[in-house]
């Protein structure tokens, strides 16, 4: 049996990360804030960014595209981060995220909030499946 040990593995170009194929890893993911209802990438794995679609509507760009839309995107939304947020948004029914629309180049992340989409502090999603 043969036993490979490293500290780090990178593309050729010896630089890049290498890029997951054929494993069940997730293929990216992409942390978002929200302020003023703009939202910017906190860190992300393949993902080049995202561009805001609508009222609690968010589109992750990917860098490399998937195979095809089949892929799995779980996601999630927040809307309470600080006691202020609770007088903002009170107690109310609030989901978790969900895709609206998803293509081979991304996946959009949405905030459902007491019954409509809304804005949200922070949101995220990733992608499994199989890259193009």
């Amino acid at each position: 049996m043969s036993e490979l040990r490293a500290d780090t593995i990178t593309a050729s170009d010896g630089t890049s990360p290498v890029t997951l194929t054929k494993q069940s890893a997730a293929k990216a993911w992409n942390r978002i804030s929200i302020s003023g209802g703009t939202p910017s990438t906190d860190d992300s794995l393949n993902a080049s960014g995202v561009t805001d679609v609508a009222t609690g509507k968010y589109q992750t760009n990917l860098t490399s595209n998937m195979a095809n839309t089949n892929y799995l995107a779980p996601n999630f939304s927040s809307y309470q981060s600080t006691s202020s947020d609770l007088d903002r948004y009170g107690s109310g029914d609030f989901s978790g995220g969900g895709n609206d629309s998803r293509a081979t180049t991304g996946a959009q992340v949405c905030g459902y909030f007491n019954g409509s989409f809304q804005d949200c502090l922070t949101a995220g999603t990733m992608a499994l499946g199989d890259l193009a």
